[in-house]
């Protein structure tokens, strides 16, 4: 039997419509974008680094990958890639990551958030060991050429590329991808390794004006790294020494310590000088340097004295920061004292400008000029008695090996 064709109407138009990801479901596609992909357009150039896994601090391995595996970028960041390529042993290992710093702490429960200007995540580990874990930051906002350039926020998370190019000197803007056994660098920081040489990121004026503390930060690395200074960034140093009066006090004053910490006093003290750095922030020193001719033995046993901390740090470990001080200071003390019916107080004098200038805890200054008061009694070979100040008993008698040094 024939079949009827069905005179059925056409079917209606039907509205189209597409679901749209939502902004978590974004951001998970963002973090998976390949690396390549992400970095693209960025002026990055990648180096093939092989470092030997046993210099690399297991533990921020360990959280570089589960930060990796969750879909986030992460990268050893920093000091550490910088002292491994120079050969030397990090103190320790910092990452930079995209993951916000709730995204880290969701990821490791050993992990606290820290801050308020800015939070980074300090993944906590087995004998005290922190893991500093901070997101991509980048600067602000583009500054037009002002009289003052000091930074004073920089709480804005960025991208990773605009996370190197906020950094201080090239050498410290280099990512280590561990997976790929890669160092990224937008900064030239690979070409400043080989050659051993400190460059600012940018024109060297500009970045210590935003931050005056970096011109320590280049006299530290320089002397414990034993690294030049680009001509240009040196004559900076000494252009912009003065603004050094402008960075907070506590800083300068932590720098200045890790100036003399860690086993290169003696050439950060005399860069220190010679850029004219010291004149700023403890011209009662550089008086006392300047003035070589009225007491050459004086000047010469201040660098034997630094020479001798710079081993004890080397052979037995950190010094203490009072102790260290009071070495710094020892022989100009030593010379304002001198003829002073009250050497106590003449000391007290002494001190008291330089505490002000550079924000020298109460409990540094109170005890150098208790070491001062013990060194005569040490020095003759006299007994003091320890009772409730043992410590700075044993401090004095640093001191006092550290200034007989020959």
């Amino acid at each position: 039997m024939a079949r009827h064709k069905d005179n059925l109407p056409a079917p209606p138009d039907l509205p189209s419509f597409r679901v749209e990801p939502s902004e978590e479901e974004r951001d998970q596609q963002q973090r998976t974008r390949s690396v390549a992909e992400r970095h693209q357009n960025t002026g990055l150039v990648r180096h093939d680094a092989f470092l030997d896994e046993a210099s690399i601090d297991p533990d921020a391995a360990k959280v570089v990958r589960r930060l990796e595996r969750h879909g986030f970028q992460a990268y050893l960041v920093g000091g550490c890639i910088r002292d491994l390529l120079l050969s030397g042993r990090p103190k320790d290992f910092d990452i930079a990551t995209s993951a916000r710093p709730e995204d880290v702490r969701s990821l490791f429960r050993n992990c606290r958030v820290i801050g308020r200007r800015f939070r980074l995540a300090h993944v906590l580990f087995g004998g005290g060991k922190v893991i500093e874990v901070a997101t991509f930051r980048r600067n602000p906002q583009d500054l037009d050429e002002e009289e003052d350039l000091l930074i004073r926020s920089d709480n804005v998370f960025g991208e990773a590329h605009e996370d190197a190019i906020r950094r201080d000197f090239t050498i410290n803007a280099l990512f280590y991808d561990l997976d790929r056994r890669q160092v990224l660098d937008w900064c030239g920081g690979m070409e400043d390794i080989a050659k051993r040489m400190i460059r600012t990121i940018g024109e060297p004026s500009v970045r210590f004006r935003e931050d005056p503390v970096r011109i320590l930060r280049a006299i530290k690395f320089a002397a414990r790294l034993d690294l030049g200074i680009e001509p240009n960034v040196y004559d900076a140093m000494v252009s912009h020494r003065e603004d050094l009066g402008r960075a907070a006090r506590p800083r300068v004053f932590e720098e200045v310590l890790r100036l003399i910490r860690q086993g290169s006093a003696h050439r950060s003290m005399w860069i220190t000088w010679e850029s004219g750095v010291m004149a700023v922030l403890m011209p009662e020193l550089a008086a006392f340097l300047d003035d070589e001719e009225s007491h050459p033995e004086a000047v010469s046993r201040f660098w034997r004295q630094l020479d001798a901390a710079d081993r004890m740090t080397h052979g037995r470990g950190p010094i203490d920061d009072v102790v260290l001080m009071t070495t710094l200071f020892y022989e100009p003390l030593q010379e304002a004292m001198a003829g002073s019916r009250d050497r106590m107080r003449a000391a007290g004098d002494f001190l008291a400008p330089v505490a002000e200038r550079i924000a020298i805890p109460r409990r540094i200054a109170d005890g150098m000029r208790r070491i001062l008061a013990m060194l005569p009694r040490l020095r003759a070979g006299r007994t003091v008695r320890a009772g409730r100040s043992g410590d700075i008993v044993t401090a004095a008698q640093r001191v006092l090996e550290l200034t007989s040094a020959s």
